[in-house]
């Protein structure tokens, strides 16, 4: 959408014996500072000065770009332009998602618009086209990364539509910011309307659920408030549940009783009902800029510069997924409706989507022994932070150790900054975590880049620095201790993270994450592997009071229960994918209906029946920053778990293979074509052609899943 920026925000050197030293001249000073070191934000007005710089030095940049200098010079300028305002962006998309003040926020948010309204203004600079197809056409004097950054550059500016008229290019410069409004209303509603649900009498809530529910009263039928006096008498007491999404999903969990747990999950799927409209106007306004684009739909705009090159591409993986899938979701459905069949002794009972979450978790407890509080007992916070160096140590020879924050640099108490540095090669990049939850903190897992690594001169390298931020629940009178599925997401995030602290390309517009949409989910889910081998885990995962290591008996009952139901959890990342693919596709004349749209995919691809009038969609986040490309979860899984088995499953934290990730993989960011990297590191096969674009190969997954013959 940005012409200047193809990957701002969360939410991304060839390879050779002898590394460069890298300057660490780019680092915050230890002296008094502004957030993440930069001197403008040390009060909220400051943002206002941080975007009036940006602006006067890209301004400076494109009349330098308008006097064609050489090609190289073009390139390095608008890569400079890139930083300047990616460093704006990120840095008020940051702010916005975790800052305790909201003044800051307000600030950030002013600025993130501003910024954008001003990328939507370079669209409409001619001299800044025409000096990058000049650049582009030059194949004497650009090296392979600077003539990859003059094609993605061309392609960026006329994604942004500096090839159309003036009339079109209006439109579609106001377009784009309806866009960027309605993705953030959508957001913002997902944030302010959880939903609730009242639970009476307060009988029906065991006391294990107690810590997920507020009590509530209610007068009983046919008292009043003076009958006697005796108020305490004459009031019931009930619950109240907030349906936010990871409080539903533990309540299902638990709940036992069933007309609880139903009227919970409608309430929690029909929640936010304003993004209904919402979420209307932006597929209505993205089909219009699309095709103001040229293009049929906004999923054919969205994917033409992907792996996948083409709806068409992405819709056939995802039925062929579909189909494989199947059987096998099938045998865990019937499974778990026997289950409930003979817990409850009505043997015609149906299984209703309310009761997967309880009855799997019952069948995965019983067939395992698992306890939910032992495992955790096994992941205190500092030492999952601690896996985290045991990573980098073990894979790149990397030491990962805190250092203190300037004055003014953090935003919060809770926030550590990590340097990750090389005995050779000096400081790598900078790496702030911010992983507890606290109340103004937008309940995300997200990596911020904050700044892109980019070669400032021949000697000079600006390293990156990137934030990982999670919601981590606990106090300091109650030690956070994670459940295994957030020791995933932190090994996840990581994975993000470490894409952009060991990437070196020569520009920031390659930077780490900074890739094309199907493959930057790639070293994120590669690193989620790490989070379930017990040589991994053995290293760090201590019992929180004795020390003990985590049993190896133990990780493998986590490992089965995580198989029990894992075709079921695939189909319905099939189903996410589909629903994405199918709002942003070709549309009737007449609009579309979500819901409808939505229940007619689950009833196709799935056995579980759809509930009339809910609409878990309209809270599904991905469909704002990732619209037609949730498909690449499903690539990223297919091309991990190909990587793990051919690169990492015999020795995952040996030195040969962290040299091998680094080298052949992360270090490249999108400087180097995905597919050329993935066949240089996994060997050949790893993806395959399929009308004018390129699929995974999906039999690393069919194996680890056990899923008939692919």
């Amino acid at each position: 959408m940005h012409a200047l920026i193809r990957k701002c925000a969360a939410a991304h050197v060839r390879a050779n014996s002898n590394f460069i030293h890298i300057s660490t001249s780019t680092a915050p000073s230890i002296k008094e500072t502004g957030l993440y070191g930069f001197h403008h934000l040390k009060t909220p007005k400051g943002f206002q000065r941080f975007v009036d710089d940006a602006i006067e030095r890209s301004q400076e940049l494109v009349n330098y770009i308008a006097g064609m200098p050489s090609s190289p010079e073009i390139i390095r300028a608008m890569d400079e332009i890139s930083d300047t305002v990616c460093s704006v962006i990120d840095s008020a998309e940051l702010c916005r998602h975790t800052h305790p003040d909201r003044e800051f926020v307000v600030e950030a948010s002013k600025a993130s618009l501003r910024v954008n309204e001003f990328l939507h203004h370079l669209n409409t600079n001619h001299s800044i086209y025409k000096a990058v197809n000049k650049a582009e056409k030059d194949n004497n004097s650009l090296t392979h990364e600077a003539h990859r950054a003059a094609r993605f550059l061309r392609m960026d500016l006329e994604k942004g539509g500096i090839h159309l008229c003036s009339e079109k290019l209006d439109r579609a410069n106001e377009l784009a910011i309806d866009i960027i409004q309605l993705s953030r209303e959508y957001n913002e509603n997902i944030i302010t309307d959880p939903g609730h649900v009242d639970i009476f009498p307060a009988s029906k809530i065991p006391k294990k659920l107690h810590h997920l529910v507020s009590p509530i009263y209610r007068n009983l039928p046919g008292s009043s408030k003076g009958s006697w006096g005796l108020r305490d008498k004459t009031k019931e007491k009930g619950f109240r549940l907030a349906t936010e999404s990871s409080t539903l999903q533990g309540f299902l969990q638990c709940a036992s009783d069933a007309g609880v747990r139903k009227v919970a999950y409608v309430q929690g799927n029909s929640v936010p009902h304003a993004n209904l409209e919402v979420l209307d106007k932006l597929i209505a306004t993205r089909h219009e800029f699309a095709q103001l684009m040229g293009h049929k739909s906004y999923a054919e705009f969205a994917l033409h510069s992907t792996m996948a090159a083409s709806p068409e591409v992405v819709m056939s993986f995802l039925l062929e997924m579909s189909k494989v899938v199947r059987p096998k979701a099938d045998q865990e459905f019937e499974a778990i409706q026997n289950f409930k069949r003979e817990n409850s002794g009505d043997p015609n009972g149906e299984l209703d989507p309310w009761d997967e979450a309880y009855f799997t978790w019952l069948m995965k407890s019983a067939k395992y022994k698992l306890d939910s509080s032992v495992i955790a007992s096994y992941f205190p916070l500092q030492q999952c932070i601690e896996g985290l160096k045991v990573l980098v140590e073990s894979l790149f020879g990397v030491t990962f150790h805190g250092v203190p924050l300037a004055p003014g640099e953090s935003w919060h108490p809770d926030v550590m900054k990590i340097v990750l540095h090389h005995p050779t090669e000096a400081n790598l990049g900078y790496l702030y975590l911010d992983l507890k939850s606290r109340k103004g903190k937008h309940p995300i897992c997200a990596h911020f880049a904050i700044r892109g690594g980019r070669r400032v001169s021949e000697t000079e390298y600006q390293l990156p620095v990137v934030a990982l931020v999670c919601n981590f629940s606990g106090s300091s009178l109650a030690p956070v201790r994670l459940n295994h599925s957030e020791v995933e997401t932190l090994f996840h995030e990581f994975g993000h993270a470490l894409h952009s602290l060991l990437s070196r390309t020569e520009y920031q517009h390659f930077s780490g994450t900074r890739v094309v949409l199907d493959f930057a989910e790639t070293p994120s889910n590669l690193f989620e592997s790490y989070a379930w081998d017990y040589r991994v885990l053995k290293t760090f995962a201590k019992h929180y009071s004795t020390g003990d290591i985590i049993p190896k008996e133990l990780v493998e009952s986590m490992v089965g229960a995580k198989k029990m139901f894992a075709a079921t959890e695939l189909q319905r990342q099939i189903l996410y994918a589909l629903v994405d693919q199918t709002l942003f596709g070709e549309q009737p004349s007449t609009g579309i209906d979500t819901m409808a749209i939505v229940a007619d995919l689950k009833r196709q691809h799935t056995s579980w029946t759809h509930v009339d009038g809910t609409h878990w969609h309209t809270r599904f986040s991905h469909l704002t920053n990732y619209g037609a490309g949730y498909y690449s979860y499903l690539y990223a899984k297919c091309f991990a778990t190909s990587i793990w088995q051919r690169m990492c499953q015999e020795d995952p934290l040996s030195l040969d293979t962290g040299s091998a990730l680094r080298t052949k993989f992360l270090q490249h960011g999108g400087a180097k074509d995905p597919a050329d990297i993935l066949n240089d590191l996994a060997g050949s096969g790893i993806v395959r052609s399929c009308h004018g674009g390129i699929i995974p190969d999906i039999t690393s997954l069919c194996k680890e899943m056990e899923l008939l013959k692919c």
